[in-house]
């Protein structure tokens, strides 16, 4: 069975539906060896996975370097690779997103990537203000012009920041939390971007975890995974742990999805495949720790499309326990 596709955006490109998230593999979720990283990016390509995020800070180059490995040994056929910049500068400002840094940092993904250019680079979730500096964009569109990019996206946290991007021409992406707990996208924006034929990447899909139904009130996490140090937000926004969702109303929200998984899936592909309900989304980015868990993620486009009536019930748990702590607030 090969994996379904899907346009993405106005580039030119089809990509499979799902692609291979690849910050699990570069650092903030406890210990993951390189050859278990390796063995899972292997494992995602081998299933028809053609789209691979990643990003400059993903442990230090780590990640992109791991990609520029596996895709090296492999040869053949390349997929998109997409990564990111903007997180590397200290402070983490708007006035650092010039055009020098912004260069500076295309070219350490280039090296580490091991290209002449990069197929999307995104701005990362940078300070909302960004979106209202046309000369950042300006800089993004001169590297596309020397030939160091091919295209450029934003990363955003907030569906008022993903908007805003929608209004420069030449933003060919939006990558944006989406998720059964966070489904306030679906609103204006993902109508907006399809409107515009921008593509949409979905990112933390699974709300780390927390919807493959797998967590518990007893559940541990290592001292170097952000499920641990980032619950109230203390490393970087909070809405990227867990999606924001305090960690017990998240467990009794899950408890009730539980009986709208199909018998065949498992909850994470459910979570998975219901994201994939839009059309709007283009390419939803699940993250894999082992090969596994890239195959079983990539199995979730194949199931069959879920019914009306569990979509109505995904939409009610949401709307009864969960928009109240996170609807306003991205």
């Amino acid at each position: 069975m090969g994996m379904n596709k899907r346009r993405f955006g106005r580039t030119g490109w089809e990509v499979s539906e799902v692609g291979f998230g690849a910050w699990a593999i570069g650092g903030s979720w406890g210990d993951v060896s390189e050859d278990g990283a390796k063995a899972a990016l292997h494992a995602a390509l081998d299933a028809g996975v053609d789209f691979l995020d990643t990003a400059d800070v993903y442990g230090d180059g780590r990640s992109e370097r791991i990609i520029r490995d596996v895709l090296r040994e492999r040869g053949g056929a390349r997929p998109v690779v997409a990564t990111k910049a903007g997180r590397r500068l200290t402070p983490h400002v708007a006035d650092g997103y010039t055009r020098a840094n912004l260069e500076a940092f295309v070219d350490r993904s280039l090296a580490n990537l091991g290209v002449d250019a990069l197929d999307l680079v995104q701005l990362h979730c940078p300070p909302t203000e960004v979106y209202y500096r046309p000369e950042v964009f300006d800089a993004l569109d001169r590297m596309v012009a020397t030939g160091k990019l091919r295209h450029y996206g934003v990363s955003v946290e907030k569906v008022e920041e993903a908007l805003k991007a929608l209004a420069y021409p030449n933003v060919a992406s939006v990558q944006i939390i989406y998720n059964l707990f966070r489904q306030r996208p679906a609103e204006l924006f993902f109508r907006e971007a399809r409107a515009k034929d921008v593509a949409v990447i979905v990112r933390v899909p699974l709300a780390s975890g927390m919807l493959t139904g797998k967590m518990s009130a007893g559940s541990t996490f290592a001292a170097d995974d952000h499920r641990s140090f980032n619950r109230h937000g203390e490393a970087f926004d909070v809405g990227e742990t867990f999606s924001g969702v305090p960690y017990d109303v998240a467990l009794a929200a899950v408890e009730e999805l539980r009986g709208l998984v199909p018998g065949e899936a498992t909850m994470a592909q459910f979570a998975l495949r219901w994201i994939l309900t839009d059309e709007a989304v283009s390419v939803v980015i699940p993250g894999a720790k082992d090969r596994a868990q890239a195959e079983a993620n990539a199995a979730a486009g194949g199931l069959p499309p879920l019914t009306a009536d569990a979509l109505d019930r995904a939409r009610a748990v949401y709307r009864e326990r969960i928009a109240p702590h996170v609807h306003q607030k991205w």
